[in-house]
């Protein structure tokens, strides 16, 4: 490929797969949606592609698996009419977001009520479509504390050891659609519990999967399991790392970046950034596709969207949005360049994962 504009990356058992069978939908059995911001904005037009054209030639659909905006676009696509709630998603996301100089956590926390209620009103998920959203749970010395000081003891406990957080942070999944493989796969130290997914509780089960502490309060409240502090999904399962090779298909995982980060405190450890050393066999059977550099550089401020935008671009709201909308127009390249692949896969330009 010239000038490519996706970098695909494919696990030993993923490339032998396709270099034998090309790749269908009912090849995959997971799509995993990673935590990031606005960074999940960039994969919108590729979500479109697979649950609008692609995943609908299947016999049936994957499991769909998300944190905090990841939750909030497998939700969407896991609706009866997943473009219509895509396109509320990317809508209420880039214009919903204007904030003032001095915004209060309970301000910001309102508006991802709003981002929650765009993809979760009305709430039309599919019965067919097996769907988890991932919510952190405040425990231990973290529970009733939002501190500054009460998230920098976790971050020293995670960079001592990943274990250690789980004394902090409980896992909640919230589950809507039939069972699942995946559900057999959350085995680490972290407390885990499940939970149905539905009209009673979606708005605020998404809203709790996209609270980012210290820059919007938690979710007290969600119908069905007891009140707590809720936090953003990411911060356990930033890109959701978990072992994929025990689930009876290929996990097809559209991404932002070209690795897999356990949890979102882990990012700023390079240790951690190659799949806390379990990458080779957990990821053998994922095909990992992301934004290549040479569309990066075509992209305002030559990066996709980040949070970093709402300070670049302060009160310029109009500016900000119109960057996002550029960049969202630039990534439907990449669902037009995968949709060519897909038809004719050549594993030449498999990279490894």
């Amino acid at each position: 490929m010239t000038d490519p504009v996706f970098r695909l990356r494919a696990g030993a058992r993923a490339l032998e797969h396709i270099r034998r069978n090309g790749l269908s939908p009912d090849d995959i059995a997971c799509i995993p949606a990673a935590a990031g911001g606005p960074k999940g904005l960039a994969l919108i037009p590729l979500d479109r592609w697979l649950f609008g054209e692609w995943l609908p030639r299947g016999k049936s659909m994957p499991t769909l698996v998300g944190a905090s905006i990841g939750a909030w676009r497998m939700s969407a696509g896991a609706q009866a009419d997943p473009l219509a709630a895509l396109d509320r998603l990317a809508q209420a996301y880039v214009h919903s977001q204007r904030y003032r100089v001095g915004v209060t956590p309970s301000e910001v926390a309102q508006k991802i009520v709003g981002l929650a209620e765009s993809v979760a009103k009305p709430w039309a998920a599919r019965p067919d479509v097996p769907l988890r959203v991932i919510v952190s749970r405040a425990v231990g010395p973290l529970a009733g504390r939002t501190s500054r000081t009460a998230f920098a003891r976790i971050a020293v406990s995670n960079a001592l050891s990943r274990a250690r957080l789980a004394r902090h942070l409980d896992r909640h999944v919230f589950a809507s659609g039939p069972a699942s493989p995946l559900d057999a796969l959350w085995q680490d130290p972290f407390a885990t519990q499940h939970h149905p997914l539905g009209a009673d509780n979606c708005v605020a089960a998404l809203t709790a999967s996209g609270s980012i502490p210290l820059i919007c309060d938690a979710v007290g409240h969600i119908p069905g399991v007891p009140d707590a502090h809720y936090w953003d999904g990411g911060l356990i399962d930033y890109h959701i790392h978990l072992p994929y090779h025990r689930l009876p298909g290929l996990t097809l995982y559209p991404h932002f970046v070209e690795g897999v980060v356990p949890g979102w405190l882990d990012k700023f450890l390079p240790w951690r950034k190659q799949g806390f050393g379990k990458g080779p066999e957990w990821l053998s059977s994922m095909l990992l596709i992301a934004p290549s550099p040479a569309l990066l550089a075509k992209l305002p401020n030559g990066k996709l969207p980040d949070r970093n935008d709402f300070y670049r671009y302060a009160l310029d709201h109009d500016a900000r949005e119109a960057a996002w909308r550029r960049a969202m127009g630039e990534c439907e390249r990449i669902a037009e360049a995968f949709a060519r692949w897909v038809e004719k896969p050549d594993p030449a330009v498999l990279l490894p994962l």
